[in-house]
């Protein structure tokens, strides 16, 4: 058995690709890696990073079907899915209130590190996080 073991990539539903891309590297500033057009003329394969130099990577999915479309922004309920670490919680809560991200609460002080709630463009609950580690 191979020892080395990681997630990669993730996929999140999404109601447009362009649009995603606008909020996605546009106002959280993630990299698009790769994008793709398939044989499906409706179809790409679109990898977005938090940076250049991230291992993980989010595959953008356009939704297709009623249940797809349906469970867009709601992956886990209603609780956050996903989990943005930061190097520098000030700044980057700033710059991201700045571009128009909603932010649910205010920044809050915990064991594990400094985080608020933001909500994407489709509703998906995300931690910005500076772990207390780094």
């Amino acid at each position: 058995m191979s020892s080395m073991k990681r997630i990669a990539m993730t996929s999140l539903l999404v109601a447009d690709y362009d649009e995603a891309l606008t909020f996605y590297v546009g106002s959280l500033g993630f990299v698009l890696a790769e994008d793709t057009p398939l044989p499906d003329e409706q179809k790409r394969w679109v990898v977005i990073k938090p940076s250049d130099k991230a291992d993980a990577a989010l595959l953008l999915v356009q939704a297709k079907t009623p249940d797809e479309v349906a469970r867009i922004g709601k992956p886990v309920g209603d609780r956050v899915s996903h989990f943005l670490y930061t190097e520098d919680f000030t700044r980057d809560y700033t710059l991201y209130r700045e571009c128009g991200v909603q932010f649910l609460e205010a920044p809050r002080k915990e064991p594990y590190g400094t985080v608020a709630v933001f909500q994407d463009l489709y509703g998906n609950k995300w931690d910005l996080l500076q772990p207390a580690a780094l």
